[in-house]
């Protein structure tokens, strides 16, 4: 009876066992934790991040390369202004060339942040273990706002000025003296088309 029980006992451990293995392995897996690859982390510094957060994906030439693991902020003792520090992680196979353009992007219809990396051509200059190099500030939507409404304003202003005549597309639009003026000139062209070869005669200055 003893043996009997132990023996089922063996049995429920190693059930056990293999079930907290695959249950471990599952919650690495959905986790996106690193732990079976090898890479390094690298710095990237922003003046404006738009949101950026712990776990965003970097990108490589638009493959998924890396995460972002820390975000920093950078507040200088001397007069200027705050930045902030992306501490990233990528593979060890990803070499960045110091003359690449990393900059935030937006993924998707959600608008999810992640970093986005065009690699440059000098790959004898790589970003090495540890190292920083400077990204490409994203526009706020302040900004973008903005711009948008000015481009607004000035397209009413045109608007404005068409409807009161003003300016060459205005007398265009609205005054026929321009069409009757030009219409005489088609017509007299159109009769006396010996006119285009002839110069017209500069008249002397007077001294």
């Amino acid at each position: 009876m003893i043996f009997g029980k132990t023996k089922l006992e063996l049995k429920v451990g190693v059930f056990v066992f293999i079930a907290i293995v695959l249950l471990a392995v599952f919650v690495l897996s959905i986790g996106g934790f690193k732990t079976w690859t090898y890479g390094y982390n690298v710095s990237f510094i922003f003046n404006f991040v738009n949101g950026v957060k712990i776990g965003a994906p970097v990108r490589f030439s638009g493959v998924d390369v890396g995460e972002v693991k820390h975000v920093n902020l950078i507040v200088p003792r001397n007069p200027g202004g705050t930045r902030v520090r992306l501490v990233c992680w990528v593979r060890s196979n990803v070499r960045i060339p110091l003359d690449s353009t990393i900059w935030v992007n937006t993924l998707g219809l959600l608008g999810e942040k992640y970093i986005e990396i065009i690699p440059g051509k000098d790959y004898s200059k790589c970003l090495a273990r540890n190292q920083e190099l400077k990204g490409e500030d994203p526009l706020p939507m302040h900004e973008v706002t903005v711009l948008a409404k000015k481009i607004g304003d000035d397209i009413d202003q045109v608007l404005i000025g068409l409807n009161n005549k003003e300016g060459t597309i205005g007398k265009l639009l609205y005054d026929d003296t321009l069409y009757k003026e030009l219409e005489a000139l088609v017509t007299d062209i159109r009769k006396h088309p010996w006119k285009l070869f002839i110069k017209t005669k500069e008249k002397p200055e007077k001294k």
